[in-house]
C-alpha cells in the first residue's frame, strides 16, 4: 500500500478485502484501462472480474447474500477502483444507490424480489432524477406518473443516466399527483419508481426507449444515456415503499450515498495522478538532473500530496457519519465539493510535471485529465454543494440575537 491516503481504524476483513481489490485494480484494470477507454469500450471482463469478487453486493445485507459491509468500506473500495479507471467506479456506483434506496425504503416484497439478484450482479441498478431542461433543479421535473387501476403510466424523458443500457432496474423520479392535491410543494409530489428493463438500446420494454450512449468528453466505457417513458406501463406494487409522494427524500438519500461516491473516486483518481507525476519526475532530467530534484516541482508535489491527503479523510470522515446513522449531507457535500475540485487540481500539476507528453494519447494522465472534470458536476456541482454546505452551517451556527 502506498503512504498516502491510509485509513486508520479499519478490522482485519476490512484491510482484506481492500487489499485484494487493489491486487486486482493493478492486475486487471491498470493495464488495459488506457486502451478500452480510447476504444469508448465497455470493460465487461473487468465487470466480470467484480461480480466475481462479491463486489456488487458488498452493502447489501447477508439475509439478502451480500456482503453486508459499511459505506465505508464500500467508498474505499471504489477510491481504488477509481484509481485504475473511474468509468469501472461508476458502473458500480449506480448499481450501489439503487441497492441502497431499496434496502432503506423499499418493501418486504421489493427486497426480496431485488437485492439477492443485485448482489449477485444478476440485476444491475440505475436511478434516474435529471431531466434535458433542469439539470440540478429537480423539484422542476416534468415527468410524471399516473394511476389507472392498479397501474402507473409514466410519461417524460430523463437524461444522463450512467449504466442507462446495462442496467436492468431504474429507480426513476417521476411527478406523481395522485393523493397531493394542487398547491403541493413539489418535493412532496414526487414518487420514486422500479423499472425494469432488458439490458440494451433501442425499446427495451413497451413504452420504454434507450436512444443510445451519448458521446463523452471522458468517463467513457461506461454508459451514459437518455431514457424515454411513452406511456410506460408499470404496477402499482413497483412504487418504492409502496407510498407515492416520498420520491424526493428517498432519491436526495440516495444522492448522499453517491456524493461519498464521487469524493471516493475523486481521491482515487488524485492518488493516481500523484503517482504518476511524482514517478515520471524521477525519470525525466533536465539540465544535468532529475526533474523531480527541482525545487519547483518538489512543491507541486508536496502541494498535489496534501491534496490527496486532505481530501481522503474528508471522504471518510463523511461515510463514517453515514455509518454511524447521523445525518451526513454537511459532511458528503463538503468531501465531494473538495475532493472534486482537488481531483481536477492534482491531475493539472500531473499533467504540467509531464510536460508535452502529457498532451499524447500515449501517456496515462491524457486519460486522467479528460476524466476529472466530470466529477466537478457528477451527483451536484460545486454551486450546489456550497449551497447545501451554506445552508447547514447557518443551521449550526443560527445567531442567537
Amino acid at each position: 500500500m502506498s503512504r498516502l491516503a491510509q485509513t486508520a481504524g479499519l478490522t482485519d476483513v476490512q484491510r482484506e478485502i481492500l487489499s485484494t481489490v487493489r491486487d486486482f485494480v493493478d492486475k486487471e484494470i491498470i493495464p488495459v484501462a488506457t486502451q478500452l477507454e480510447h476504444r469508448d469500450e465497455y470493460p465487461t471482463q473487468i465487470v466480470e472480474g467484480l461480480k466475481e469478487l462479491g463486489l456488487f453486493g458488498l452493502m447489501i445485507p447477508e439475509e439478502y447474500g451480500g456482503l453486508g459491509e459499511s459505506l465505508l468500506t464500500y467508498a474505499l473500495c471504489v477510491e481504488e477502483i477509481a484509481r485504475g479507471w473511474m468509468s469501472v467506479s461508476g458502473i458500480i456506483n449506480t448499481h450501489f444507490i439503487v441497492a441502497y434506496m431499496l434496502k432503506q425504503h423499499g418493501t418486504r416484497e421489493q427486497k426480496d424480489t431485488f437485492l439477492p439478484r443485485m448482489a449477485l450482479g444478476e440485476v444491475r441498478g440505475a436511478f434516474s432524477m435529471s431531466e434535458p431542461a433542469l439539470g440540478s433543479d429537480v423539484s422542476a421535473i416534468t415527468s410524471k406518473g399516473v394511476k389507472e387501476g392498479d397501474e402507473y403510466v409514466l410519461n417524460g424523458q430523463k437524461m444522463w443516466l450512467t449504466n442507462g443500457g446495462t442496467s436492468t432496474l431504474v429507480a426513476v423520479l417521476c411527478r406523481s399527483d395522485e393523493g397531493h392535491p394542487e398547491g403541493t410543494a413539489p418535493h412532496k409530489s414526487m414518487t420514486t419508481f422500479l423499472v425494469e428493463k432488458e439490458a440494451g438500446f433501442g425499446e427495451v420494454r413497451p413504452g420504454l426507449t434507450i436512444p443510445g450512449k451519448i458521446d463523452k468528453m471522458g468517463y467513457k466505457g461506461v454508459d451514459t444515456t437518455e431514457l424515454i417513458m411513452d406511456g410506460l406501463r408499470i404496477p402499482a406494487n413497483r412504487v418504492l415503499g409502496g407510498t407515492t409522494g416520498r420520491g424526493f427524500y428517498q432519491m436526495m438519500d440516495g444522492v448522499e450515498v453517491g456524493r461519498v461516491n464521487v469524493a471516493a473516486r475523486g481521491c482515487g483518481v488524485a492518488q493516481r495522478a500523484f503517482e504518476l507525476g511524482v514517478s515520471y519526475a524521477q525519470q525525466r532530467h533536465t539540465f544535468g538532473k532529475p526533474i523531480a530534484q527541482h525545487q519547483a516541482i518538489q512543491f507541486k508535489l508536496a502541494e498535489m500530496a496534501t491534496k490527496v491527503e486532505a481530501a481522503h479523510a474528508m471522504m471518510v470522515n463523511a461515510a463514517r457519519k453515514k455509518d454511524s446513522g447521523e445525518r451526513n449531507d454537511l459532511e458528503a457535500g463538503m468531501a465531494k465539493y473538495l475532493a472534486s475540485e482537488y481531483c481536477k487540481e492534482v491531475v493539472e500539476d500531473a499533467f504540467r510535471i509531464h510536460g508535452g507528453y502529457g498532451f499524447s494519447k500515449e501517456y496515462e494522465i491524457e486519460r486522467l485529465y479528460r476524466e476529472a472534470p466530470m466529477l466537478l458536476i457528477g451527483e451536484g456541482t460545486a454551486e450546489i454543494q456550497k449551497m447545501i454546505i451554506g445552508r447547514r452551517l447557518l443551521e449550526e451556527y443560527r445567531f442567537q440575537g
